[in-house]
């Protein structure tokens, strides 16, 4: 049975698996591997959702906010193994139930690969006019 839980601060035993989701998803390159990093994360984000199999993580998201007005649902991923069981959608609920109950009334997203359709029935739609920018290390 998966569990939900919210992370306040960094737990020893999930470091090394949220790193492995995070290079699964295509977002860290191996250098990018640093514990202390991802301890940054967790705590300086409006939230971070842990979904867990045990003592296996099985997918994860966070929001980062300015707690009054704005919210972004980020790196929102499930592990290839535990995908279609519906750990994704309940992810995104408990994430924005969270959200609303913080009163926080704009949330955006990047729906990264093509993988828009999965938000459209939360209620997320495209952004007219808008384009996605990203400034790269150089």
């Amino acid at each position: 049975m998966t569990i939900y839980r919210f992370l306040e601060d960094a737990q020893p035993e999930l470091l090394d698996q949220i790193i492995t989701l995070y290079r699964r998803a295509g977002w860290w390159p191996e250098e990018d591997a640093d514990p202390l990093l991802v301890a940054q994360i967790i705590k300086g984000s409006h939230c971070f959702l842990a979904a867990l199999d045990g003592q296996r993580l099985a997918g994860m998201g966070r929001v980062i906010s300015d707690r009054a007005s704005d919210a972004y649902i980020q790196d929102l991923t499930v592990h290839p193994d535990y995908r279609r069981r519906g750990i994704g959608t309940c992810l995104v609920n408990t994430l924005l139930k969270r959200l609303q109950t913080d009163g926080i009334p704009w949330i955006g997203l990047i729906a990264e690969r093509n993988s828009f359709p999965f938000y459209i029935p939360f209620g997320f739609e495209k952004m007219p006019d808008s384009t996605p920018m990203l400034l790269r290390k150089s």
